[in-house]
């Protein structure tokens, strides 16, 4: 877990490839250190969606160093929120952290106009765990 003043945040999807890649970029460019952030996803894919790297740098956050990691239990067990973007029952479940599913479109095979409007939900949703975890947006 994390230590008591940086909480711990997990992304979660299936592939890692767009979806959680958007949320851990968003959440890091936000909070930068005052959160700890990670993406994993329960059958990850070789490369993050080209559409989802461009759809950030439009707002300019790269993302193009990234790359789809796996889901471990540590990954879940050292965090105090998780939050699953579709991976349903994947991810393992620990007592005394807190889960979160957020119901996105995935952008999987989509283009980068397709993308746009989810990368902006998922900018939002993050805005709010912020807000949520008493976390001042740097």
């Amino acid at each position: 877990m994390s230590t008591p003043d940086v909480p711990s945040v997990l992304f979660v999807c299936v592939h890692n490839a767009g979806r959680s890649q958007m949320a851990a970029a968003f959440l890091t460019h936000l909070a930068g250190d005052r959160v700890q952030v990670r993406s994993a996803g329960s059958a990850p894919a070789d490369a993050v969606n080209p559409a989802v790297v461009a759809a950030m740098a439009e707002v300019g956050v790269d993302i193009s160093a990234e790359t789809p990691k796996v889901l471990t239990v540590e990954a879940v067990r050292s965090s105090d929120v998780v939050i699953t973007m579709g991976c349903g029952d994947a991810c393992p479940v620990f007592p005394g952290r807190r889960y979160l599913d957020w119901k996105l479109d995935d952008p999987a095979g989509q283009g980068v106009a397709a993308v746009r409007p989810i990368r902006d939900e998922v900018e939002r949703r993050v805005r709010g765990l912020l807000t949520e975890l008493g976390v001042s947006i740097a």
